[in-house]
């Protein structure tokens, strides 16, 4: 398949996605405590939890969620130059570590959640707004009681990888979460 036509393929799924999103925004802890990772993603991909800010004010969006593996589809554009006249290396780390946390995100059952421990990203190609769209996908390598590790790659329609990672996670329970129990937020 040409990269003309993965682009176009890429965006009618985009497209599809973001007409089932709701507003951006941050859920409760209950809201997100209270369901398995994959539970709050059909909730996000249904519009019945916001979407996290970060992809509005960055330019990308969940595209697919399984266990262990996310795709998340990014704009690079202008506005997240460098001085240098590239996408900042934020944007990519931002991307990247979105997609490899939120594959292991997915394995996670209901009252448990993560942190990022460590974010390693090796870009190895520069990106600019000639490029429309990137994909970067998460796979988890383990998922373990405490810790989990997963890869990811940001890739353009024609096949460039333009970077990759590896990161670990801390998993641990939600603090002050309980099933069954209500709390309030302060």
């Amino acid at each position: 398949m040409k990269a003309e036509e993965i682009t176009a393929r890429w965006r009618t799924e985009e497209e599809a996605v973001r007409a089932r999103l709701g507003a951006p925004g941050v859920a409760s802890v209950d809201q997100v405590a209270s369901r398995s990772g994959m539970e709050v993603f059909e909730a996000i991909f249904a519009g019945t939890l916001p979407q996290p800010p970060i992809g509005d004010t960055l330019d990308f969006v969940p595209i697919h969620m399984a266990p262990g593996l996310a795709v998340f589809q990014g704009r690079p554009q202008r506005r997240h130059y460098n001085p240098l006249g590239t996408v900042h290396g934020g944007w990519f780390a931002t991307l990247l570590d979105s997609a490899v946390g939120c594959a292991i995100h997915a394995t996670l059952s209901a009252g448990k959640g993560f942190t990022t421990l460590e974010l390693k990203v090796n870009m190895v190609r520069p990106l600019n707004d000639r490029v429309p769209l990137v994909r970067a996908e998460g796979k988890v390598i383990h998922t373990g009681r405490q810790v989990a590790t997963a890869e990811g790659r940001i890739v353009g329609p024609d096949g460039k990888l333009y970077a990759h990672a590896t990161t670990t996670c801390l998993i641990f329970d939600i603090p002050n979460y309980s099933e069954g129990s209500s709390h309030e937020q302060t």
